[in-house]
C-alpha cells in the first residue's frame, strides 16, 4: 500500500539540521521522501483529501499545546520518532486508515481538563500516567496530556477527583 507522509515544518528549513534530519529519518522508516507543509497544518482536510497521508508533527523541546488539534477529529498519534535531544517526531494517521505497528504499545495519550489540586497530584502517580504537556485556561483549569498504560485507572483517578477526561488522541 502507498503512503503519503507528509512533514509539518514551521522553522525555517534552510540549514536546519533537524529538519533534513527528519526528512531522513522518514525516508529510512517509509522508504518515501516527505512532502513539507510550513504554513497552518489541517488535519482534518488532509485526511479527507490522502486518507492514506502520515503527518510527522515535530515536537520541540518547551512546546506547547501541539496535541489539541487532534481532540475529537480523525488523526491519532500512532508512534514518534526521536530526531534529537530537542525535539521529536509524532506519526499522525487517520483513524480510519491506522496500520498496527510491529513494536508493542507502550504509552496511551490522554487528554483531560483538569483542576490544579494537590488532591488530584497525589492520587495521580507515575504508575497510572506522567504529565507529558499542560496549558492553563481562562477558567482556571487546566488542559492536560498524559502518556499512561491504563485508560481505565486513568479515568478512574480523573473522575475520582472531579475532573473530566477529554479521549485518547493516541499511542505509540
Amino acid at each position: 500500500m502507498s503512503r503519503f507522509p507528509i512533514l509539518y515544518w514551521t522553522r525555517n528549513t534552510k540549514s536546519d539540521a533537524e529538519y533534513q534530519t527528519a526528512r531522513k529519518v522518514i525516508n529510512s522508516a517509509i522508504g518515501v521522501m516527505p512532502d513539507v507543509i510550513t504554513d497552518d497544518l489541517d488535519v482534518k482536510g488532509i485526511f479527507e483529501s490522502h486518507p492514506d497521508a502520515i503527518i510527522y508533527y515535530p515536537v520541540f523541546y518547551g512546546s506547547t499545546g501541539w496535541w489539541g488539534e487532534l481532540l475529537g477529529g480523525n488523526g491519532v498519534v500512532t508512534d514518534k520518532l526521536i530526531i534529537s535531544p530537542e525535539c521529536q517526531l509524532m506519526v499522525i494517521e487517520c483513524v480510519t486508515h491506522c496500520h498496527h505497528h510491529k513494536k508493542p504499545t507502550v504509552n496511551q495519550l490522554f487528554a483531560a481538563e483538569i483542576y490544579p489540586t494537590s488532591g488530584f497530584f497525589k492520587k495521580m502517580s507515575s504508575e497510572i500516567a506522567t504529565v507529558a504537556d499542560m496549558l492553563a485556561t481562562d477558567a482556571g483549569t487546566i488542559l492536560a496530556l498524559f502518556a499512561g498504560r491504563d485508560k481505565n485507572k486513568f479515568v478512574n483517578v480523573l473522575e475520582s477527583t472531579g475532573n473530566a477526561y477529554l479521549g485518547c488522541i493516541g499511542q505509540y
